[in-house]
């Protein structure tokens, strides 16, 4: 039976910080391998990227394999035939798929219906990749991830709930502010909860970051949400991410952001360029993480 990574909860807790830690070993070796040679991974993107895309394509010919794009103008998933006959095609050409698209049920069907590594590159539900490399560059800073404290400012996204599920596998305590109706899955809460993660929700910014040694955020209205864009200005009045409220954080905190960040919204100028933005390491670390994902999937 092949790996699948659709959430981080799907490496098991006994080795998923084996895979962070061979991330880092990656990073700090510059490491290429031959394990990929003679493989061809689809990467299958529905929803547009810079630093998915690149950071994949990348990563599968560092170790040794052929990537192949097909963008959304080119995919057909679910469109003009059963999504599972698709799986089931898709599994006779190639020897892995990478997706970017919208439902987590279309990777569900992925992996029901074909026979090849199914890997998340983000749906709405969550986007443990990008997690993933949080949690390396978190490492990087403070190894001891258990006495982390990290805080998420802003709308209860796939983000939140990759950032949740990470809690659980990692340790690190979690608190979550979110306003009423922007709020996380709570059956993705509870059994984060019922795994051991220790989280905190509440409405209240200044709680959230209140000693954090890390502060999220993302913006307000992802893709296929721009029509709310004036709604959820509305809803996340307050909680940028600014001067004041980062300094209630820990000293030496890092101000963290998947990318792309819209300044003067979701985060300040000023925090976003400032000593404490980690965004960059973050970006990098994608790279890394997601080679290290696809070394424990393929080795």
């Amino acid at each position: 039976m092949p790996k699948h990574f659709l959430t981080i909860l799907d490496i098991p807790k006994d080795e998923v910080k084996q895979v962070v830690l061979r991330a880092k070993e990656m990073k700090d070796g510059k490491v290429r391998t031959d394990l990929l040679d003679g493989k061809t991974l689809l990467l299958i993107f529905e929803k547009a990227s810079t630093r998915t895309r690149v950071s994949f394509e990348v990563g599968v010919r560092q170790l040794g394999g052929d990537p192949v794009f097909i963008a959304a103008r080119d995919s057909q998933l679910g469109r003009s035939e059963p999504l599972k006959d698709t799986a089931r095609v898709l599994s006779r050409y190639a020897d892995g798929v990478i997706v970017r698209t919208f439902g987590q049920e279309k990777l569900e069907t992925l992996v029901d219906y074909g026979d090849i590594p199914v890997v998340n590159a983000l749906t709405d539900e969550y986007h443990p990749c990008q997690v993933m490399a949080d949690v390396l560059t978190m490492y990087e800073r403070t190894p001891d991830l258990e006495k982390v404290k990290v805080a998420w400012v802003g709308d209860g996204n796939n983000m939140a709930h990759s950032f949740i599920n990470g809690s659980a596998a990692f340790g690190y305590e979690l608190r979550l502010a979110c306003p009423e109706g922007y709020r996380p899955d709570t059956a993705i809460l509870d059994k984060a909860v019922s795994l051991g993660a220790r989280i905190t929700l509440t409405d209240d910014p200044k709680v959230a970051v209140a000693g954090a040694d890390y502060v999220n955020t993302d913006v307000w209205a992802s893709m296929g949400q721009e029509e709310e864009q004036k709604k959820r200005e509305a809803a996340f009045a307050g909680y940028m991410v600014d001067e004041s409220l980062m300094g209630l954080a820990a000293p030496n905190a890092g101000f963290m952001h998947c990318l792309p960040a819209h300044r003067g919204e979701e985060v300040s100028e000023g925090v976003f360029e400032s000593p404490a933005s980690i965004v960059w390491d973050q970006a990098e670390n994608r790279l890394h993480a997601q080679k290290a994902i696809l070394e424990w999937i393929f080795k």
